[in-house]
């Protein structure tokens, strides 16, 4: 059946189009989907659009068009090729199947039917509601653009476009989901990006089988990635321009999903999401400290809490200059179990922040922070150092740049927790050792996840660590495989 509608033909009677479109797309019930037939040279000429997706103000100047001809053509057989010249717009297309055409008219543009042709005039007018450009809450910086994503994939275009003005850029434009037929984009520069890369992450697009996408970019990554089930992020989310064409330089592919505001980058590993716009606004020394900074706050979100249980449960593995780490009183509940509570209740709050209007929200902040926590230190059921180790591994999982790869350390630190509590040392040794070996087996689209720690590659490393300055990094990142590695011109003598 679906066949069959994909390859129907436009009737030449404007009245079988019409009940073709009123059965089909129910134009005679649903209000927002226009429908307009005027008279041109003695000749029917209907006009189907979406009223909100449409801007009314080129759809008035086109019937004005339209409707001019009968006062300055006369040769109805030309009626075809002088409506196509009077439709005063840069995008005009010709189609010949009426699901092409209702396709186009649902995703903003209109579609005019001539009595006698097989064919439709369908001209791009698309304006889609929307808010303007702005930064995004995730990702701050204190010098830098202000501009960001938006819902609307013609924009998200254009805003990459600009940084790149560059002849070998391209935007294919690809549709997902049989019902809601969105505009996925797939982004790359034509003469870095590998070319089997693209061909892998177009054929999954191509691939996806759904009535419609619109939970939009998560659906489409869940997609494409093997890994299911894996906690931790496969791609990388990015809400801004400027990082977003930095990666296409590198050789990255960008996947633009209409209606969403982020964009998917394509392939990435673990160092891709502890990196931040913010290190590259500053001098190298400074991104460079800022960088070290975060790696400390990530390892601690991951680790403190399960290796201060461990000492606190086996104090003899402390050397004496450290023994003051241990707490002075254990409380009425096991630490393990006072951490379990805290970290759970860490997730408390930050749900109900998330669901609470900001005017409240510093509110809540402080009623959690000297009411609850203080309390339950006075009645018993928190020591203090809980209280302060679950705030600073709190603070550290805030740090992240990627609020998918803080969410997924969260997970491992409460396993962590639970295995140092149940079996210490050996809990301890055994979990660190299993979540390693997970990301160590982890791949993002055939690209090793802790690349360039595992396999080692020391240049790579080098650039991880440290944010070297911009005319040193001359190369592109080989995990890419791009298809020209240098990314500044070798200069003529």
């Amino acid at each position: 059946m679906r066949t069959t509608e994909k390859n129907t033909p436009i009737p030449a009677r404007v009245s079988e189009v019409e009940t073709y479109m009123k059965s089909r797309l129910g134009v005679d019930v649903s209000f927002d989907l226009g429908f307009r037939e005027i008279i041109v040279l003695k000749q029917k000429v209907q006009i189907y659009y979406v009223t909100g997706l449409c801007d009314t103000s080129f759809i008035q100047q086109l019937l004005k068009e339209l409707i001019e001809i009968n006062d300055v053509e006369s040769n109805k057989r030309k009626l075809p090729e002088i409506i196509e010249n009077r439709l005063v717009h840069q995008q005009v297309e010709r189609v010949k199947t009426m699901d092409e055409a209702v396709d186009q008219m649902l995703s903003g543009l209109i579609s005019i039917f001539i009595n006698g042709e097989r064919f439709s005039l369908v001209v791009d007018v698309r304006h889609y509601p929307g808010r303007t450009p702005e930064e995004p809450d995730t990702e701050r910086v204190i010098r830098g653009a202000r501009d960001g994503y938006t819902e609307n994939i013609i924009e998200n275009t254009a805003l990459t476009r600009r940084r790149l003005r560059d002849t070998r850029l391209r935007h294919e434009m690809l549709k997902v989901g049989e019902r809601s037929k969105t505009d996925v984009c797939l982004s790359y520069l034509q003469d870095v990006a590998d070319k089997g890369l693209i061909d892998l992450i177009k054929k999954r697009i191509e691939a996806i089988e759904i009535d419609g996408i619109s939970m939009a970019d998560k659906t489409v990554e869940e997609f494409i990635m093997e890994r299911k089930f894996s906690p931790y992020p496969l791609v990388r989310y990015t809400e801004r321009p400027d990082v977003a064409a930095n990666h296409l330089l590198e050789g990255h592919v960008l996947v633009i999903v209409d209606t969403s505001p982020s964009v998917i980058i394509l392939p990435t590993t673990h160092f891709h999401h502890l990196q931040h716009a913010e290190e590259y606004r500053q001098s190298p020394t400074i991104g460079s400290f800022v960088r070290l900074v975060r790696y400390i706050a990530v390892f601690a979100s991951l680790y403190l809490l399960p290796l201060w249980l461990l000492f606190s449960t086996e104090p003899s593995l402390l050397p004496g200059e450290l023994s003051f780490i241990g707490p002075n009183d254990v409380g009425n509940i096991p630490i393990a179990v006072q951490m379990l509570i805290a970290l759970t209740g860490m997730e408390f709050l930050r749900l109900s922040a998330i669901h609470t209007p900001t005017a409240l929200a510093t509110s809540l902040g402080l009623i959690a922070a000297v009411l609850i926590g203080q309390i339950a230190i006075d009645v018993g059921m928190f020591i203090p150092e809980v209280i302060l180790y679950v705030a600073i591994s709190a603070v550290g999982s805030y740090v992240t740049p990627s609020y998918e790869l803080s969410t997924a350390n969260k997970v491992v630190n409460v396993l962590l927790v639970i295995l140092t509590g149940a079996f210490g040392l050996y809990g301890f040794i055994v979990g660190v050792a299993a979540h390693l070996l997970f990301l160590v087996n982890l791949k993002s689209l055939r690209t090793p996840y802790l690349w360039p720690f595992i396999p080692f590659n020391p240049r790579a490393m080098l650039h991880v660590l440290v944010r070297v300055p911009v005319p040193f990094t001359n190369s592109r990142p080989s995990i890419v495989h791009p298809k020209n590695n240098y990314r500044q011109p070798v200069k003529k003598s």
